[in-house]
C-alpha cells in the first residue's frame, strides 16, 4: 500500500520518508533549503518533530531547520518506520 499524503513537513512524524513537493516563501527561505539540498523530488528522512526544531536526515547528514521553515516545505509521505 502507496501513502500518498501531501502535508507539510512541520507536521510528519519521526520515523517517516518522505518526497519533498514544494518548497514555498520567499527568496531567502527557499536559498536557504535549496542549498541544504532540500528541493521538490528530494527523499529526507524525518528523524525528530516535537518541540523545537525539525531534525532531517539526507545522505547520511542531519539537518535541523525551524517549524516556521518546515512549514513552508510540502511533502508526501512514502514510508513510516
Amino acid at each position: 500500500m502507496t501513502m500518498s499524503k501531501r502535508t507539510a513537513l512541520a507536521y510528519v512524524p519521526p520515523g517517516s520518508i518522505v518526497k519533498v513537493i514544494d518548497v514555498s516563501g520567499g527568496y531567502g527561505s527557499i536559498r536557504r533549503l535549496y542549498e541544504m539540498g532540500i528541493v521538490p523530488g528530494s527523499e529526507v528522512k524525518v528523524v525528530f518533530n516535537g518541540a523545537g526544531p525539525t531534525v532531517l536526515e539526507k545522505n547520511g547528514t542531519r539537518i535541523a531547520i525551524g517549524k516556521g521553515l518546515a512549514m513552508k516545505v510540502i511533502v508526501e509521505v512514502l514510508s513510516h518506520e
